[in-house]
């Protein structure tokens, strides 16, 4: 996937609020299945499954098949064409910073 294709994927995967939850979640153990997903988020397992899916396709979650069940877990490397975003940016707001800072000086040294 390029990189412009890559950060439209994150983004929009991320957009929906549901979905972002389900993702919150996933991070947030080591590993987790549908079930486990489903239980307690006021969202149907089908739901659940087709968000893992969206989740899956942009490179999000990985999945482990173990008997009957499939274990998803956060992927980190997903998130970098997201964070490569933002660094971008990140430069732009330290160099406004640092200018704040030098006036802020300037006016009460």
């Amino acid at each position: 996937m390029s990189q412009p294709a890559a950060i439209d994927a994150v983004m929009r995967t991320l957009a929906d609020p549901t979905r972002r939850a389900v993702f919150e979640r996933v991070v947030g153990a080591a590993e987790i299945t549908v079930g486990e997903l489903t239980r307690g988020s006021g969202v149907t397992q089908g739901a659940i499954s087709q968000h893992l899916k969206s989740l899956k396709q942009a490179g999000l979650v990985a999945e482990r098949p173990e008997g009957r069940n499939v274990y998803y877990r956060a992927e980190p490397k997903g998130l970098e064409p997201l964070v490569d975003w933002m660094s971008h940016y990140g430069v732009f707001w330290r160099e406004r910073f640092d200018n704040l800072r030098a006036l802020l000086k300037e006016m009460d040294p």
